[in-house]
């Protein structure tokens, strides 16, 4: 570790910090349908959509028509996408021929993109056409990450309101996110990697000459409109096999930066909007604080580990750093804090392979996307989950003196604690689950390419970042069969969906609520003491959850390699 490492981390820091006013006051305005600075443009077009949906905008939804709308909405959407790739060798924008995809693959991938996982089974640039990059992929991309904004809105509402039976109308939530949020920025944020060096262009691949003499095609295509919405709506999915490693998807430090921030920037505005929607800011800086911190120490564990290298090649004199798997460009400081990242955010892009880091090091990005991804998370998927967090802590604490638990003058019961179990447990079901039916089946035990511990690591990886609707891989893992591509599948749809449901559940409940005023026994939620709560009820629960699982893969890889221990073709 350098201090020009933790400058590079602290920047990062300060400039993610400095755009959460300024954005949460943004989004709070588009949300409460206050004038913003684009109204003058896009108000129009917004009243226009509404007219040809035939939808009054002053209209509410109870949370079950809320459910009910953002479920068949995206069952459309599943179809479409399903149908588009399986039909697409017939259909124009196709410039390299591509041939129809495989209905198992078809069905894992409109399943990942639907429920903003962006799990890749597949090479982009040898896969898709470009209508089905543009059309199918980035059309999802949008509208994932607009819902997932719109439903964390939806359970603030639930908190800010009372006596109310409503929770805001999906369809309006939905529109405005992308018109007045998504769209503007991914416009400018587009032009950004175009001047960086990404292409955006519908013309075929290009033939060049290396250096050796030989020639080598390169794949083309509409690249930088894609990246744009797969960051800043932290989707993930690359438009190459390489995602963010490959020079076309990110060439240069500064788009690494960038991309970087703009994976958090819109989480992290979450929690603002959150603070701004309830009447008290802090309690949106409590809860950053509470990411903040839980994502500073995963970090220092990931940088740490990936600068001190492997235990077995230090003993040989080969030390500097674990360098496998990485681009020279970034270099070790900007690859760990890239996957620290990209898993504490759901987003799933990668700009170093994490097959190919150190025991611990892989660890933190496996622990991120197990503790639900709710250290920022994603956009809007992060603040509800780790809502349904602060809920339990509310609980807890209830309970250690004596008292109703009660948070932002809101009772916390039974049933909304239920629910927020509910949520909470459906993600080790999915993730523990299927690991356990892949490591006895001989069709999962096909996929990884390591044996010992670091092949059991790849199999858990893969269903954990399946149900944290992540999309990021351990390399090693061939999942491009029927068993990976079913069991991955319905593993993104229950980690999206069975957390969404009771999430909105709870909004219901607690809009209809009254407000209870505060008292001296009510626990202040915006200090310390409340983030210490919250960050120990997130450990506890998660190392109770996952800590049996965790010891059979990673840490044993690292106590085995401490030791000098080896495993057979193990990484």
């Amino acid at each position: 570790m350098t201090l020009n490492g933790w400058i590079q981390v602290a920047l990062f820091c300060a400039v993610v910090l400095a755009l959460v006013r300024p954005l949460g006051g943004y989004m709070t305005r588009v949300f409460q349908g206050e004038r913003t600075l684009l109204s003058p443009v896009l108000a129009p077009v917004e009243r226009g959509l509404y007219r040809l949906a035939g939808l009054d905008a002053r209209g509410e939804q109870g949370w079950r028509a809320y459910a009910l709308s953002m479920l068949g909405f995206h069952a459309l959407g599943f179809a479409a996408l399903y149908g588009l790739l399986r039909l697409q060798d017939g259909l124009p924008l196709n410039p390299a021929g591509q041939g129809t995809v495989a209905p198992d693959l078809a069905f894992n991938t409109a399943a990942s993109f639907v429920t903003n996982t962006n799990w890749q089974n597949y090479g982009g640039e040898s896969t898709l056409s470009y209508l089905s990059q543009m059309l199918g992929l980035t059309h999802q991309n949008f509208l994932s990450a607009a819902t997932g904004i719109a439903l964390a809105v939806a359970l603030v509402r639930g908190f800010s309101r009372a006596s109310a039976r409503t929770i805001g109308s999906f369809w309006v939530d939905l529109t405005r996110c992308t018109l007045y949020v998504l769209l503007p920025l991914c416009v400018l944020y587009t032009l950004f990697l175009v001047s960086q060096g990404v292409p955006q262009t519908l013309g075929p691949s290009i033939a060049a000459t290396t250096l050796e003499g030989e020639t080598q095609t390169l794949a083309l295509g509409p690249v930088a409109s894609q990246v744009a919405i797969k960051m800043l709506g932290t989707n993930g999915g690359g438009f190459f096999n390489a995602n963010a490693a490959h020079p076309f998807e990110n060439p240069t430090a500064l788009s690494n930066f960038v991309q970087m921030v703009s994976i958090f920037a819109l989480g992290a505005a979450m929690t603002n909007v959150f603070g701004r929607m309830v009447g008290d800011e802090r309690q949106g800086w409590a809860i950053l604080g509470a990411m903040g911190l839980l994502f500073l120490a995963g970090v220092t564990v990931v940088y740490w580990a990936e600068s001190a290298g492997s235990p077995v090649l230090s003993r040989l004199g080969l030390t500097g750093g674990n360098l496998e798997g990485k681009e020279l460009r970034f270099g070790i400081v900007a690859s760990a804090l890239f996957a620290v990242v990209t898993t504490a955010a759901s987003c799933g892009a990668v700009n170093a392979m994490h097959d190919s880091f150190t025991a611990l090091g892989g660890l933190i990005p496996m622990i991120n996307m197990q503790l639900g991804e709710i250290i920022v998370g994603g956009v809007g998927a992060g603040l509800y989950g780790m809502l349904v967090f602060v809920i339990v802590s509310i609980f807890v604490a209830g309970l250690m003196v004596g008292r109703t638990p009660e948070y932002l003058g809101k009772k916390i019961e039974a049933r909304e604690v239920k629910m927020a179990m509910l949520a909470i447990l459906c993600l080790p079901l999915m993730m523990l689950g299927f690991t356990a039916l892949a490591t006895v089946l001989a069709a999962g035990l096909a996929g990884p390419a390591n044996a010992g511990p670091h092949g059991f690591s790849e199999i858990l990886y893969a269903f954990t970042s399946a149900a944290a609707n992540n999309g990021s891989a351990f390399g090693g893992l061939s999942g491009n069969t029927p068993f990976y591509n079913t069991t991955l599948a319905i593993g993104m749809l229950v980690g999206r969906f069975f957390v969404i449901l009771p999430a909105l559940a709870i909004a219901g409940a607690l809009a209809a609520k009254k407000t209870v005023p505060a008292s001296a026994g009510t626990l202040p939620t915006h200090g310390g003491l409340f983030i210490g709560l919250l960050v120990g009820v997130i450990l506890i629960v998660g190392g109770l959850t996952f800590f049996p699982s965790l010891a059979l893969g990673p840490i044993v890889e690292h106590l085995a390699g401490a030791a000098g221990q080896t495993f057979a073709t193990g990484g």
